[in-house]
């Protein structure tokens, strides 16, 4: 599976929150709301998630292998720390 787009929404005082990320594999399949987050040894991807009815987090959509999942935090933040953000008016696009 290839990553063929990574949209990035920088956020502004949100704390530990740095950025949303969209990102399309294959030109055909999409993941919304993967979050940059600052952590205490640098910034880390998280997977979009909701929260259970008992209070915890569960992933929707996660790399299975390890290895895919330090793939795709390094293609992200890559894109990330250069600084390759979308406009506020391409924002909106990704939410869909």
């Amino acid at each position: 599976m290839k990553v063929t787009e990574v949209r990035i929404r920088k956020v502004e005082d949100e704390g530990k929150l740095k950025a949303y990320v969209t990102i399309t594999f294959d030109e055909c399949f999409v993941v919304h709301n993967i979050k940059i987050i600052e952590g205490k040894s640098g910034p880390f991807i998280a997977m979009p998630s909701r929260k259970t009815a008992t209070g915890e987090y569960k992933d929707i959509a996660h790399p299975v292998s390890p290895e895919f999942r330090v793939e795709l935090q390094e293609k992200i933040l890559a894109e990330y720390n250069a600084g390759n953000f979308v406009s506020p008016n391409e924002a909106g696009a990704d939410s869909e």
